[in-house]
C-alpha cells in the first residue's frame, strides 16, 4: 500500500490535473483510499494505471443509506509489480446515478459494472451492454439498495402442503 505520504503525493497529482478532483484521501488500516468527483474517474484511473496499478481487481456499488449521497462504485486497482493496492471511490444520488464507463480501459469491468448497475441501479454511460446480468430483465428494483423490502416468496414444502389422497398416509 502507499503509505500516507504516498498517498498525498498521489492526491495531489490527481488535484494538479483537476483542483476538485479528489474530494478526500484517506489511509485506514493499511488502505489507501480517494474519494474521486463522479465525473473525474476516468482520468484519475488512467493517472493512477500510469503510476503501475495497472489492473482492477474489483468493481463495486455500496449504498450508504440514509447518507447522501448516497450510492458509492469503489474500484479496487492493484500494482503487480510493488503488490500494492488502492482504492477510488465515488458517491452519487439516487435521483442522478450515472458514472462514465470504463469497460474500454478494464475489460474486466463489463460484468462488474453490470452487477453494479443490476444490485444497486447505477447506470454506466458507454457501457457497451447495459443491462441486467443476474436479475430477470422484467425484476423491478435493485436488491441490494437498503431500502429494498425485505421478504421474498413463501416457497412450499412438504410439511405446508395440502394433504391430498394418497400423499403421506
Amino acid at each position: 500500500m502507499p503509505d500516507a505520504t504516498g498517498l498525498e503525493l498521489i492526491a495531489q497529482e490527481l488535484r494538479d490535473r483537476r483542483a476538485d478532483g479528489v474530494l478526500e484521501a484517506t489511509y485506514f488500516r493499511n488502505q489507501a483510499a480517494l474519494l474521486i468527483e463522479p465525473s473525474f474517474i476516468r482520468e484519475a484511473l488512467e493517472l493512477i494505471r500510469g503510476r503501475g496499478y495497472t489492473f482492477l481487481a474489483s468493481l463495486h456499488g455500496v449504498d450508504y443509506y440514509p447518507e447522501e449521497p448516497r450510492l458509492g462504485v469503489h474500484y479496487e486497482m492493484l500494482d503487480m509489480k510493488e503488490v500494492d493496492r488502492i482504492r477510488l471511490t465515488l458517491r452519487v444520488p439516487t435521483d442522478a446515478a450515472t458514472v462514465d464507463s470504463v469497460v474500454d480501459m478494464f475489460p474486466t469491468a463489463n460484468h462488474q459494472e453490470r452487477e453494479t448497475y443490476d444490485m444497486f441501479g447505477v447506470v454506466f454511460e458507454g457501457h457497451p451492454d447495459m443491462r441486467r446480468i443476474l436479475m430477470p430483465e422484467d425484476y423491478e428494483g435493485h436488491p441490494l439498495r437498503r431500502d429494498f423490502p425485505v421478504g421474498g416468496e413463501p416457497v412450499l414444502f412438504t410439511h405446508n402442503e395440502p394433504r391430498q389422497p394418497g400423499w403421506w398416509k
